[in-house]
């Protein structure tokens, strides 16, 4: 990696997030909106969807180590894996590419999120106010600290196995197989309490989209109040195994 150049890293992170948040939030909306044909797939479903979509994300920005997470940055830069100079670009690309996939994923969706919002008979139903969730994530309860003790503990999970697992720090094609079977995992044994976002930005880039970009007619509030869970808790969660890493390995 110590050949990548900044603009290099953001432009590989920012497109292989862009896919993860397409394919991600698309597999939410698939699930939840009342036209889609997926409706009411279920969360296995949904947790295959995000595992793939790590797949597809990771190995197209395979030129930059497919990070598409600030936490997996985070932790690999802690272990020595990933140079401190590049983590400012690899998270703005991240940032961003998370914040465009939402916009592509609303796009290809557009016309089921209109639809959503009224019934066959034209009539106002009010059922877009709840697909913030197709986008950015949420608690089954409202006890934030639990919350971050949940994100803490999938976070940790997933950068154990990324910095522990085979080839320790190394990224590459058969480990982003690997991780994206780790996500669904998590997805689904952690992942019902806060909807597993283990990562910030695939959480913030589509609050920021969702809050302020997308035209969807009635929609809800971006949740403010919570958003600092799934930033702060994966991050700690990735520095605590980035410092594991560096103390046994």
């Amino acid at each position: 990696m110590d050949q990548l150049t900044g603009m290099s890293v953001f432009g590989w992170e920012f497109l292989g997030t862009a896919l993860l948040l397409l394919f991600g939030n698309g597999v939410c909306a698939a699930n939840g909106l009342r036209t889609s044909g997926a409706r009411n797939t279920g969360w296995l479903i949904i947790a295959f969807g995000w595992g793939f979509a790590v797949f597809i994300g990771a190995s197209v920005a395979d030129v930059s180590g497919g990070h598409l997470n600030p936490a997996v940055t985070l932790g690999l830069a802690i272990n020595g894996s990933t140079s401190w100079n590049l983590v400012p670009y690899y998270i703005a690309g991240q940032l961003l590419g998370a914040f465009t996939g939402a916009v592509l994923a609303w796009a290809a969706f557009k016309q089921l999120f209109d639809a959503n919002n009224v019934d066959e008979a034209g009539n106002v139903t009010g059922d877009n106010a709840g697909t913030g969730g197709m986008f950015f994530t949420g608690p089954a309860h409202g006890n934030n600290f639990w919350n971050a003790v949940t994100e803490f503990i999938a976070t940790y999970a997933l950068l154990a196995f990324i910095l522990f697992g085979p080839g320790g720090g190394e990224l590459g094609p058969m480990k982003y197989l690997a991780v994206s079977f780790i996500v669904v995992g998590i997805g689904m044994s952690l992942g019902s309490p806060t909807g597993y976002a283990i990562n910030p930005a695939r959480d913030l880039g589509p609050r920021l989209a969702y809050a302020f970009a997308l035209p969807i007619p009635g929609k809800g509030d971006a949740n403010w109040g919570y958003a600092w869970v799934p930033i702060v808790a994966p991050l700690l969660g990735a520095a605590a195994a980035g410092l594991t890493a560096v103390v046994l390995l």
